[in-house]
């Protein structure tokens, strides 16, 4: 496998590919190699930022646990599934969103000005969006008024559906996925993911980074997260075996999600990239 370019700029995935976490997102582990990746990185002057699908934490909160953990990760270079869903809520001017997700999701998104209800709010009754986050606590009540909102005509959005995340424990399976099949099971209505792999997404990217699509680097452990992403948007797809897919994997996956370049481990990234 050879790059189709170089790139100039990174996005990197968090979980799988900067560190490991425990399944309740607890506790995390750098992946050997992240620091010194990132620091290559900024002693180059070449921009980057990291893009986790999790949608649990606001950046101001995840930000402070990844550099205790080593991982050199400013706030401001840190984005979450809530960070892109704010910027479309607030292009569509939705006056309302009801929010399936932790209160700290709601949190995020009230901080980017979107006005958010939750269950129990007389105002989620009205809400002219739905958004499924990360969700442990998830019941029936919040599923049946999201199934409503959304047979009534309200837009339905979520952080992520994709299925596993990796963790020190192993694969494990995405809250938001489930809740989102379950509301579209009964209203016949997909989701509209904001996180990996939507081209929203990859605008926020693009954008942040100041560079093209088609120059940036998308380093990621999952072929629909990072590597759908990629080759849907012209980017560069770099895969990593140390989260949810091996070499083997990776070498099986069809062209839509084939990455351009495979290193075994996150510290190989400036030499493979041809930065040296």
């Amino acid at each position: 496998m050879t790059l189709p370019r170089q790139p100039k700029g990174f996005m990197f995935d968090l979980d799988g590919t900067l560190i490991l976490s425990n399944r309740k997102l607890g506790g995390y582990t750098a992946i050997p190699g992240a620091a010194e990746a990132l620091e290559d990185l900024n002693r180059r002057g070449i921009p980057w930022i990291a893009l986790t699908n999790g949608s649990a934490y606001p950046s101001r909160v995840q930000g402070p646990k990844l550099r205790d953990v080593g991982l050199p990760i400013p706030d401001a270079q840190l984005f979450t599934p809530n960070s892109v869903a704010a910027k479309v809520m607030c292009a569509r001017r939705y006056s309302n969103v009801l929010v399936l997700g932790l209160d700290s999701v709601a949190e995020a998104l009230t901080e980017l000005g979107v006005t958010c209800s939750m269950l129990g709010d007389e105002a989620a009754k009205s809400a002219d969006a739905v958004y499924v986050a990360w969700h442990p606590d998830c019941v029936m009540d919040h599923i049946h008024l999201a199934c409503e909102r959304v047979l009534d005509g309200a837009a339905l959005l979520s952080a992520s559906d994709v299925p596993f995340f990796a963790t020190r424990e192993g694969r494990s399976f995405g809250y938001s996925c489930a809740i989102n099949g379950a509301i579209a099971r009964v209203t016949g209505v997909e989701p509209e993911p904001c996180g990996k792999p939507s081209l929203h997404a990859m605008e926020v990217i693009a954008e942040t980074l100041g560079v093209p699509m088609q120059g940036v680097g998308v380093v990621g452990d999952d072929a629909v997260a990072e590597m759908q992403m990629a080759r849907s948007t012209g980017a560069i797809g770099i895969a990593v075996t140390s989260g949810s897919t091996s070499a083997q994997e990776w070498a099986a996956q069809p062209p839509a999600r084939a990455p351009h370049l495979v290193i075994g481990n996150i510290g190989e990234l400036a030499a493979a990239c041809g930065l040296d």
